[in-house]
């Protein structure tokens, strides 16, 4: 009898351990979806910024991920539409899927730093992060991020002709994220004909006072046209450079006349 007791009670016990097995089984396989919260993109390591990054900088992201499951993997695209692509850009989407050991555990925190090319157009890009945890659930959340050049220009009144012997001005609004440098202007002529009394023109300066360092300023400048410069079209190039040497370029044209 005590025989069968002691068989009855493995049995009990066997039955008792392959059911707590199966209940912990069956309670990953039912584990909800993963939650992505507290989700936050944008300029390098500033928190809070808004949805706004640079060219040549880099994008912060951060979220909070909620997997009862664990995470398998998390994966990060961002692309835009119908961007137009000026001289010398190219178009960007970017993809990438991070399995980090760090980030294939329970509940991890994702913060990484994507960088961003110079050379993409500017404009509004979709962005998507993807949370799939051990069970093959997959949760995605999705935001709009508006990628800038660093150096930005508007609000442009710069003079198109001048009589010689007088000045003109130029007028824009600058935004540097990392500060302006130096803005400089250039101005020069090819194949001008230069009469009796005319002497040969160019004009090349830069500007500093009142712009070094600014992340926003007007600039305001009147520039001499001596009156024996050439009567004639000439080509004007305002370049604007910021702290780390990234520019903006105004290209157009001054014609002086008599």
């Amino acid at each position: 009898m005590k025989l069968n007791i002691k068989s009855l009670s493995l049995f009990v016990l066997a039955a008792a351990s392959l059911a707590s097995c199966s209940s912990d089984d069956d309670a990953a396989l039912v584990a909800g979806a993963p939650e992505i919260t507290d989700l936050e993109y944008g300029k390098g390591s500033s928190h809070g910024e808004g949805q706004v990054a640079y060219k040549g900088a880099d994008i912060h992201m951060e979220a909070a991920i909620y997997a009862e499951a664990g995470v398998s993997s998390i994966e990060v695209a961002i692309h835009g539409h119908d961007l137009e692509l000026a001289e010398g850009e190219e178009a960007w989407d970017f993809e990438k899927t991070f399995t980090d050991e760090k980030y294939q555990v329970i509940n991890p925190t994702f913060h990484e730093h994507i960088d961003i090319p110079e050379n993409i157009p500017s404009g509004a890009y979709h962005l998507t992060l993807t949370v799939t945890d051990a069970n093959g659930n997959s949760t995605e959340v999705e935001g709009h991020l508006d990628i800038l050049s660093p150096v930005q220009v508007s609000d442009l009144s710069i003079a198109e002709s001048v009589a010689r012997g007088d000045d003109f001005h130029a007028e824009f609004m600058i935004e540097a994220v990392n500060g302006v440098h130096q803005v400089n202007v250039n101005i020069h002529a090819h194949g001008l004909p230069v009469n009796e009394g005319d002497v040969e023109w160019a004009f090349d300066r830069n500007f500093e006072a009142g712009y070094h360092e600014e992340t926003a300023v007007e600039f305001h400048e009147h520039i001499d046209v001596p009156a024996t410069a050439p009567v004639g079209s000439y080509h004007m190039v305002i370049t604007i450079e910021d702290e780390e040497g990234h520019t903006e370029v105004i290209d157009t044209h001054l014609d002086v006349t008599a």
